[in-house]
């Protein structure tokens, strides 16, 4: 039976895929510890196997090892299973995996925007959603996927595709995109990145943000306070973090950095990623614990 609930509002927390030994793998021990805390500081839902969690650096096998501890750990909080695969075929298959393994849990699968043209986009989406049963999130990253597409065209396609429950607006710049697809679809529409445009974002009609951050605490305090305060409350929720939001945001060693900082707070063993990610250049060390020592009041 389909399954197209609109996502809620609120954080969706991308999670990290931690790793252990000098094979790098998967550590299902971290990856549920992870989902306790997203369970702990009140995320609207999780999503697993994104960019983030470095899924297209995982065998099938472990994709299914992720999902199995994301599953199992989750309480009551939906779940989000991205797709790494950008042609229909792969895709399809590991959509219906990610179903399998996700049972009821399974909010939507992410779809990444894999052509231009608009038609061809719908009848992917399409394709996808028939073979699995559940609603798709589209995410629109082209600086992962190559892929670029006009706003205006997104928008259309979204509309002709109703079990779209969601998309995911990572193409500069964010906040026109969020606010031309918001207004012209109906869709809840998150940003990403890290969390960087976060507050314009939700000015610009954002449902959210599905991200990956080191203390995604922070993420669901902001967007609480835009929700109870608007634009002030949020903007004082949210500075404090930023310096942070960017360090982490760092080009190319984004992954690293973060997963150094999820180590340092004792929510995962090792901090390894797998190439092509590199991995933490070591002068920034020091920094990394300058960043935390700044939160710690923040904190708590």
């Amino acid at each position: 039976m389909s399954r197209s609930a609109a996502l809620t509002r609120g954080v969706w927390g991308v999670l990290a895929t931690p790793f252990h030994g000098p094979d790098l793998r998967v550590d299902r021990t971290s990856v549920e510890r992870l989902v306790r805390l997203y369970r702990d500081c009140g995320a609207t839902g999780l999503t697993a196997l994104g960019v983030f969690g470095e899924a297209a650096a995982l065998t099938p096998a472990e994709r299914r090892e992720v999902l199995a501890a994301v599953a199992g750990a989750r309480g009551a909080l939906p779940v989000v299973a991205g797709l790494t695969a950008l042609a229909t075929r792969p895709a399809v298959e590991q959509a219906v995996e990610a179903v399998t393994v996700l049972g009821d849990g399974c909010a939507g699968v992410m779809i990444q925007v894999n052509t231009p043209d608009g038609d061809a986009l719908a009848r992917h989406l399409r394709a996808v959603h028939e073979a699995c049963g559940v609603g798709v999130v589209v995410q629109d990253y082209p600086l992962h996927s190559g892929v670029r597409i006009d706003r205006a065209t997104l928008a259309r396609t979204v509309v002709e595709c109703p079990f779209v429950v969601g998309v995911k607006a990572e193409a500069a710049p964010t906040v026109p995109a969020v606010a031309a697809i918001a207004e012209h679809t109906g869709v809840p529409v998150f940003g990403g990145l890290g969390g960087v445009g976060l507050l314009d974002e939700l000015a610009a009609g954002a449902a959210g943000v599905m991200t990956g951050f080191s203390f995604p605490e922070a993420l669901v305090t902001t967007v609480g306070a835009w929700h109870a305060g608007g634009f002030p409350a949020a903007r004082e929720a949210l500075a404090p973090w930023l310096p942070l939001i960017n360090f982490e945001a760092q080009a190319g060693i984004a992954p690293a950095v973060r997963k150094e900082l999820l180590r340092r707070r004792g929510l995962i063993a090792e901090a390894g990623v797998r190439l092509p990610a590199p991995p933490l250049p070591a002068g920034l060390a020091a920094l990394t614990e300058a960043h935390l020592a700044a939160v710690a009041p923040v904190a708590g």
